[in-house]
């Protein structure tokens, strides 16, 4: 009988202890306590070209196709660009909910790339208040162009480039979010002798929301230029105006850039299309995401 006492007294002290937590949770909840963090600063991992703070949960695998047609200025020959094409594909996956990894193949020098994003800190509120969401990434390519020089081959790490990038953004409310993005970029293969080999640059990049599943989103990246400017050829900074629309797991993005590269070293320090010139690109991005956990 003793034993049974003890067995009854053990489930109610079991029970009213859930109980307990129940409650305590509940009253957290209704008070606010706890830590809230922000989400969908933006809708996808990137802005138009560059990286967004957000990254793929744990276990979600992002197939990305991104295309770019010819400059508009092409005229009607070329059907304002549309004849031409450059495409990037992508597998992005998240290791866990802080970091993702990611690998593509592009048109654009027939590049090879892979790159890995870290979350440093997340917006939020409540019991831990953090004004900005902080990520870390960097990435490395590989141009697998054939060496045009006769009896010579060029050695791999001189095909390699290299970006550090930080991104830091704000969810402001839920209709606007910003994002600055100081970047460092370093290629070992350039053009000339007088052609930097580094490069650095700040990104801006903003999203709008104007519905429920439509946004405007823009994009600009100031590279500073070399204090003895020689640079081969003349180069522009990248613009990129467009708008995400979500459909369930898809999310089109459709833009026009003066970019053609999809890739930081591409888009930030090789971008010849002008504005001004209507030297700029249709484009557009496709992302479908795959819950593999």
């Amino acid at each position: 009988m003793t034993r049974l006492y003890l067995l009854v007294a053990a489930s109610l002290l079991t029970l009213l202890t859930a109980k307990g937590q129940d409650l305590e949770k509940l009253l957290d909840e209704s008070t606010g306590n706890g830590v809230n963090y922000v989400s969908a600063t933006f809708k996808s991992t990137r802005i138009v070209n560059g990286h967004s703070v957000e990254r793929m949960s744990e276990g979600q695998l992002d197939f990305r196709i991104s295309h770019r047609f010819g400059q508009l200025n092409t005229g009607a020959y070329n059907l304002w660009g549309l004849d031409q094409a450059n495409i990037h594909f992508s597998l992005e996956y998240g290791i866990t909910n802080w970091v993702m990894v990611g690998v593509g193949r592009g048109t654009y020098e027939k590049t090879f790339d892979g790159f890995t994003k870290f979350s440093i800190l997340r917006q939020s509120t409540g019991e831990r208040k953090m004004p900005i969401s902080v990520s870390y990434f960097t990435s490395m390519a590989v141009n697998t162009l054939k060496w045009e020089v006769p009896n010579t081959t060029l050695p791999f790490w001189d095909r390699t480039s290299f970006v550090h990038q930080l991104l830091i953004g704000r969810k402001f409310n839920e209709r606007f979010s910003f994002e600055l993005n100081p970047t460092f970029v370093h290629r070992n293969m350039v053009a000339t002798e007088l052609d930097p080999n580094d490069l650095f640059s700040m990104g801006a990049g903003a999203r709008l929301k104007l519905s429920k599943r439509v946004s405007i989103n823009v994009e600009y990246y100031y590279v500073l230029p070399p204090m003895n400017d020689y640079r081969s050829q003349k180069t522009y900074d990248p613009l990129s105006v467009g708008f995400d629309i979500e459909t369930g797991g898809h999310v089109f993005q459709l833009f026009l850039s003066n970019s053609l590269a999809m890739i930081e070293k591409g888009f930030i320090g090789e971008t010849t299309g002008n504005w001004a010139d209507s030297g700029i690109h249709f484009g557009f991005n496709v992302s479908r995401v795959f819950a593999l956990k």
